[in-house]
């Protein structure tokens, strides 16, 4: 009997692990199917410009309201979640996208591509802070890794939609958005699986009243609220940045090198690959050497290579448009986690207010430096955005928490 049971525990705990591996991947997969289907909306810009007859701040519009609707639920929803399970909130959401995805496919005008565009900011509200919370559960204790794992996903697919933009939407024209439902619905089905895990996982956790153990209690209510307003002046400054590439870098392509769409999308695939492959060294590297020493290098170190960028040629603008995307990306998995470890117990709303914030200054990103770029040029814009990486500054102010927590 003895025998037997020293044999049945490692047993236990390798199927234990395949299954969170698993259940990681599944929400890794998924969210690189969602985020590909998200980041149709502005891969599709110049079709939509071009057929609607846009103008920038129209197209910064859109973004806004997509990101707005994502921004202001996610923090909600993820609270809700907080207090009450809801193990298939995740294919509700996919299906809010399936909806705005082909709203968007058949939106006979800009009205109707607003409707769409809140549809989808309405699946990625409800999407990103639960899927953000499986994650976390699938963790294995690893949250970094974990984090950084499942925003792969994301980023992933985000470099994917552009490519598929370019050789699926773009000789179709605005109908062919709906080749995507078929990813969605695969998501959906996925999405199911997920839940009933999820279900099954939080009951036996609640049976067993494992609370999680709360760390860093040296640190001050005041202390805490500062580092969580220093982390969002930090996420003000990626997203702000960053949405200079994701909405107008292939404008900016297209007005200062006379490249074709189709070479300007496929440079933002090379730049959102470069996001996705940074994304997913933050979590480890944090996990190893602490989430502060990420924070200081992604966010400041990307500093020198956005100054120099609006003076390059095409091929050092792709150059650096990839480092900044690599060494920028890998800040959100540390600052997620960092946050998570400040504020322990409440993972859905810290999950929410981060990827809420992350969504709304892209939004606003999108429409402030849309409004800029009618005002003056595209080009105007990327020598402004150059000196928002020096916020990064702001990391010495952040506490360290490595004392309180296990290192290697």
């Amino acid at each position: 009997m003895g025998q037997t049971s020293t044999v049945a525990t490692p047993l236990s705990a390798a199927s234990s692990s395949r299954t969170l591996l698993r259940v990681l991947t599944a929400a890794s997969f998924c969210h690189l199917l969602n985020d590909m289907v998200q980041s149709l909306l502005p891969s599709i810009y110049p079709i939509l410009k071009s057929s609607f007859h846009l103008n920038f701040t129209q197209i910064g519009i859109l973004t806004l309201t997509f990101q707005i609707t994502a921004s202001l639920l996610q923090p909600v929803i993820g609270h809700l979640g907080d207090r009450t399970p809801r193990p298939f909130a995740l294919p509700i959401g996919m299906t809010f996208t399936l909806a705005g995805l082909l709203l968007l496919a058949v939106a006979p005008t800009f009205g109707w591509l607003i409707f769409a565009a809140s549809f989808v900011g309405i699946g990625s509200a409800i999407f990103h802070p639960e899927s953000s919370r499986i994650a976390r559960m699938a963790s294995g204790g690893h949250h970094g890794f974990a984090q950084s794992f499942f925003q792969v996903g994301g980023n992933a697919g985000s470099a994917i939609g552009p490519l598929l933009a370019a050789f699926i939407v773009l000789p179709r024209g605005q109908i062919g958005m709906a080749w995507f439902a078929i990813p969605a619905l695969l998501a959906i089905c996925i999405l199911i699986w997920v839940g009933r895990w999820y279900r099954t996982t939080h009951a036996n956790t609640a049976a067993n009243k494992r609370p999680e153990v709360t760390p860093h209690t040296h640190l001050s209510r005041g202390k805490v609220i500062g580092a969580i307003a220093v982390l969002i002046a930090l996420i003000f400054s990626k997203y702000f940045y960053l949405a200079s590439l994701t909405s107008y870098y292939t404008f900016y392509l297209i007005s200062r090198f006379q490249v074709s769409v189709r070479t300007s999308q496929e440079l933002l695939f090379l730049f959102l690959a470069a996001v996705a492959a940074g994304t997913l060294i933050g979590g480890p590297v944090g996990d190893r050497y602490g989430r502060k020493y990420v924070i200081w290098v992604s966010i400041l170190g990307v500093l020198p290579f956005t100054l120099i960028l609006p003076h390059a040629n095409l091929l050092w603008t792709a150059i650096l448009t990839v480092i900044i995307g690599f060494v920028l990306a890998s800040a959100f998995s540390a600052i997620l986690v960092y946050a998570q470890e400040l504020v322990p117990g409440r993972v859905g709303m810290i999950s929410g207010l981060f990827f809420g914030f992350a969504f709304g200054m892209g939004g606003i990103g999108a429409a402030v430096l849309g409004k800029v770029a009618d005002a003056t040029s595209i080009i105007h814009v990327y020598q402004l955005c150059a000196y928002l990486p020096a916020i990064g500054l702001l990391t010495w102010l952040l506490p360290n928490l490595e004392p309180a927590r296990k290192r290697p």
